[in-house]
């Protein structure tokens, strides 16, 4: 199990457009992803599970990667997030 946090830095905070190619991303790994945002958590691989965490700018939303390939993904996700939020 692989664990990251992020606090998101775009204006908008998780809005569709990002939270579309998160959820993309995320689905280029077999692992299964978990985020969360305080008492909210979801699937990263599926948009509403993220926009419906409701995080804005300076949210620091928590990551949890459980699988076989764990470790590439969390860091595909990390640079993800850091160039798009």
């Amino acid at each position: 199990m692989t664990q990251f946090s992020y606090t998101i830095q775009d204006e908008l905070g998780l809005h569709a457009r990002p939270a579309g190619l998160l959820a993309k991303e995320a689905a280029k790994f077999k692992s299964t992803v978990t985020v969360e945002s305080g008492a909210k958590k979801g699937d990263a691989k599926k948009i509403m599970s993220l926009m419906m965490l409701g995080a804005k700018k300076e949210h620091t939303i928590s990551f949890t990667v459980e699988g076989e390939d764990e470790e590439a993904c969390a860091a595909a996700l990390e640079a993800f997030l850091k160039e798009n939020l």
